[in-house]
């Protein structure tokens, strides 16, 4: 039996499916749904802040906090991994692509999915015995599947396919967070701490494929605004480049002796400061978002430098070089990466507000005062010292930025033309 429907003339939507009206409805049109760094930074930052007020607390004694799950040490870990710089991350790559790839945006209902199940996984991380254990590994592992399935058909559409080099950084997501939540149903801590470093080699690899590539980007425009010399990328130095992150990979998460894993990160480490040398630092020193990438990227050099001298010297203990790679160079980075996309994705001018100049220099002080605890320089005192002032540091982000995310992009203006100095790489405004 054929059932058919006539189309009410006078409203031209209403041939269009119940689920189709629901998906494409006011609910996903607004601002905060146009593009995966507003939600994703909004959301990411925010539960940033309330983990590390949770962790500063309870060390003070103020407040008491006892993951039912797993114990604080390893539900910090594990949240800051996968739960806030995975969603910055996540917000990151899907914004970058449609720019860099040419692939569709994820906006609207696909990208409310994406962070529903970003939320999904944070409720699960703190059920306690209401979901089963598996229920919480799914629920907490499957925005980074999710997100690759989404960009899948894109890149691999695409022509370029160095694309497709992004995708392994949400597989060790999501495969790390799987394999933590796994060892943790075992009761396998160590396994479970072992876990927490896959996701870290995630940001890694992000850090150096596209933190490296975009530094070369920027800092070329801002040299070119000050008729600087030209940058150029040395495709062999960048293949060398990315090979070095592969053996680093290697030597942290594989079972090789101390003293090789050492050897590969002093290689890596190598490698990336002739990368560094070739970016005339030195020139875009009145560009803060272009210099905080550079410092950034010091700090890496150092973190590297710190993994390897450890191999070799009781001096300098195995965790030292996390500290300077989590605070030093990827916290810096990601303010300076969220700074700039929050400007020139809203269409606001590149110039970051002056408290934001001083929120770098903050968390440059707090990378050093972080790293001189872990080499016994410092008391442990200082610990919720360095915490505070990290998390006045990323505060400040959303006080004088936060509200771009979920503000409608300022219109272009006809004619407009981009203007040197302060309006684009160079300078600070209030």
């Amino acid at each position: 039996m054929r059932i058919t429907v006539n189309k009410m003339n006078d409203n031209p939507a209403s041939d269009r499916s119940f689920l189709s009206n629901l998906f494409s409805g006011p609910w996903f049109s607004g601002p905060l749904w146009q593009s995966a760094f507003r939600p994703f930074y909004l959301f990411g930052v925010l539960y940033g802040l309330g983990i590390m007020a949770i962790w500063i607390l309870t060390t003070l004694g103020i407040f008491e906090f006892t993951p039912s799950l797993y114990g604080l040490s390893l539900w910090h870990g594990h949240e800051m991994v996968f739960g806030f710089s995975g969603a910055v991350v996540t917000g990151f790559i899907l914004t970058a692509l449609p720019g860099w790839a040419g692939t569709k945006e994820i906006e609207g209902w696909r990208l409310a999915l994406l962070v529903l199940l970003w939320f999904l996984g944070r409720f699960a991380v703190y059920s306690g015995d209401f979901i089963p254990p598996y229920g919480v590994l799914l629920l907490d592992s499957s925005l980074y599947f999710v997100a690759a399935l989404m960009v899948l058909p894109g890149l691999l559409a695409n022509d370029n396919k160095h694309y497709l080099a992004l995708l392994p950084i949400f597989l060790m997501f999501g495969i790390g967070n799987v394999i933590f939540h796994q060892s943790v149903m075992a009761g396998d801590l160590i396994r479970a701490s072992w876990a927490i470093q896959i996701g870290l080699m995630a940001i890694v690899v992000k850090f150096i494929l596209a933190g490296g590539f975009l530094t070369v980007i920027f800092t070329g425009n801002a040299l070119r605004q000050k008729n600087g010399p030209e940058l150029t990328i040395n495709p062999l130095l960048e293949y060398v480049s990315a090979a070095s992150l592969v053996l680093f990979v290697y030597g942290v998460l594989a079972d090789v002796p101390e003293k090789a894993a050492g050897i590969f990160a002093l290689i890596t480490a190598a490698v990336q400061t002739v990368r560094f040398l070739r970016w005339r630092t030195t020139l875009i020193l009145d560009a803060p978002l272009v210099l905080i990438m550079h410092l950034a990227y010091l700090w890496f050099i150092a973190a590297l430098i710190l993994y390897g001298a450890a191999a070799f010297t009781e001096v300098i203990g195995p965790q030292v070089w996390l500290h300077a790679f989590t605070v030093g160079a990827l916290s810096l980075m990601m303010l300076s990466l969220i700074t700039r996309v929050a400007l020139r994705h809203t269409g606001r001018p590149m110039v970051p507000a002056k408290a934001m100049t001083g929120a770098f220099a903050l968390m440059f002080v707090v990378a050093f005062l972080r790293v001189m605890v872990a080499l016994g320089l410092l008391s442990e005192d200082w610990l919720p010292v360095t915490a505070v002032i990290w998390w006045v540091a990323f505060a400040l982000y959303l006080i004088f930025h936060g509200l771009f995310l979920i503000r409608p992009a300022l219109p272009k203006k006809a004619g407009q033309r981009k203007k040197k100095g302060r309006t684009s790489e160079l300078g600070v405004t209030s």
